[in-house]
């Protein structure tokens, strides 16, 4: 299962959060505006980062941009 080792996974690229304007959840919390990220894992609509909180969370990729 992936989820199990996430924070010993590769990181497959780091990408730049350029906004934490969301319309339906609080992301400010957990995001902070102009700060790197490493991508743990992607899918079509979402990247799994290491977010403030130290721990491996899904955000919308609109909210990033490449590094």
């Amino acid at each position: 299962m992936i989820h199990e080792n996430w924070h010993e996974r590769e990181t497959l690229k780091h990408v730049k959060c350029v906004h934490t304007n969301a319309a339906k959840y609080i992301v400010n919390r957990a995001l902070t505006e102009g700060k790197e990220y490493e991508v743990k894992n992607e899918t079509e609509e979402f990247y799994f980062i290491i977010d403030n909180s130290g721990k491996v969370s899904g955000f919308y990729k609109d909210y990033f941009q490449d590094a």
